[in-house]
């Protein structure tokens, strides 16, 4: 091998390493500021004209525990973290999803919407400050809300989870 090629090897391994980049790419695809240690995620308000008194918690806990679990931010109550999520939930609606041909309907949709802002201290501060988020899920009109919601929670708070997370760290 040639010096130019071993100069080269070498120089290509130190430059894909990221040895050159300033932003940290995990396996999950979050790049987080090398300079980011802490984040802060405040208790995500209910605002909802209906509501389900247990899902501030679950939306709060959950994206607290992404964050935590997918990235090495460290969560914190100070007001000045490197990122800050606080948020509320505008919107907890039911809604007939499809009607049988007796115009009754077959299946109904919970729809949940959080707005989230998002604040970034450190970096280069790109990123969104404020966004709507919504999800959905169906379930079957002949069961009430209070027999299907906890499934549908189940399905619709991750999701809701994810894409903000995804929003915040994945630049999508």
């Amino acid at each position: 091998m040639s010096k130019l090629s071993s100069f080269l090897a070498v120089a290509s391994l130190w430059l894909f390493s990221g040895a050159a980049c300033s932003i940290k790419y995990s396996a999950n695809g979050a790049s987080i500021d090398p300079k980011a240690k802490t984040v802060m995620v405040g208790y995500i308000e209910n605002r909802a004209p209906q509501n389900n008194p247990q899902l501030s918690q679950q939306v709060t806990e959950k994206l607290r525990q992404k964050i935590l679990g997918q990235t090495r931010l460290t969560q914190t109550n100070d007001a000045n973290a490197d990122y800050e999520f606080k948020g509320t939930i505008t919107g907890y609606s039911i809604s007939n999803a499809a009607v049988t041909n007796i115009d009754k309907p077959a299946s109904a949709r919970l729809t949940i919407t959080v707005n989230i802002t998002f604040i970034k201290r450190v970096g280069d501060k790109k990123g969104f400050s404020k966004q709507s988020f919504s999800r959905s899920a169906d379930f079957d009109a002949g069961k009430t809300i209070t027999e299907a919601e906890p499934r549908l929670l189940q399905e619709i708070v991750p999701n809701l989870v994810d894409d903000i997370f995804n929003r915040a760290f994945a630049n999508w």
